[in-house]
């Protein structure tokens, strides 16, 4: 296993009709790595079922004394997140539109 950072980014929807693939992918990731960086700035929408794989993988980097990094966050993931109130479960500085 690798010491190192290693990222990914997300693209198009992030919704449930991707979310068992994109679980497989983010999950398989993170194990592969101490340091998991997510960037999300292609994400055109996110629904609860991409919002549940976010918040899995956060949960299982803990677990697993891993670290997730959430970037580059689209306005439509900001949306979400804002509507929410998930900001600070994630942990990551988010651009807070005006």
């Amino acid at each position: 296993m690798a010491d190192d950072v290693t990222r990914i980014s997300l693209d198009g929807e992030m919704t449930i009709y991707r979310a068992a693939d994109l679980k497989v992918t983010i999950l398989e990731a993170l194990r592969k790595t101490r340091v998991l960086e997510i960037d999300l700035s292609a994400v055109t929408e996110l629904d609860t079922a991409g919002l549940q794989v976010l918040m899995l993988a956060k949960q299982t980097a803990a677990a697993e004394q891993r670290t997730l990094h959430l970037l580059q966050h689209s306005p439509a993931v900001v949306e979400i997140f804002e509507m929410l109130d998930l900001v600070a479960f994630f942990g990551d500085a988010v651009l807070i539109h005006a």
